[in-house]
């Protein structure tokens, strides 16, 4: 902040400096260092050119900007889906690890109850009783 209160109050100054250096020159009719001004006045065009070449590339910008955005959060977003895949993994990895079922295999269920329903699930269960001994 104070940098550019400094920088605001030289500007001040300069531009003062400038108009009465100007009103001094008009009132004695000389010209202070007429080599530096014709210098500068050709500097000063050439600054100009590059301005008004500048404006043009600058509308050029928004759309390469936008262009830009899009590709980077593409891949943005590719990378967070590829790292959300090797997280799902390793998660399981490490369910699999910690689990006491890591070496599941399906056994014979103890229930005589369960075990009755699944037979008459797959059909084999026919009872004589349920269907009065036909065979449907």
């Amino acid at each position: 902040m104070t940098f550019a209160i400094g920088a605001l109050i030289s500007s001040l100054a300069g531009i003062s400096a400038l108009f009465g250096l100007k009103y001094w020159e008009m009132r004695n009719g000389t010209t202070v260092f007429p080599e530096w001004r014709v210098k500068a006045d050709a500097q000063a065009a050439k600054l100009k050119e590059l301005a008004s070449a500048a404006w043009l590339d600058l509308a050029l910008l928004p759309p390469l900007m936008l262009r830009t955005a899009r590709v980077v959060v593409h891949e943005a977003a590719l990378g967070m889906a590829a790292l959300a895949r090797i997280s799902e993994r390793q998660a399981h990895r490490l369910a699999d690890f910690v689990s006491h079922k890591r070496g599941f295999e399906r056994r014979e269920t103890r229930s005589e109850f369960l075990r009755k329903v699944g037979e008459h699930r797959q059909g084999n269960g026919l009872d004589a009783d349920t269907n009065n001994g036909q065979n449907i």
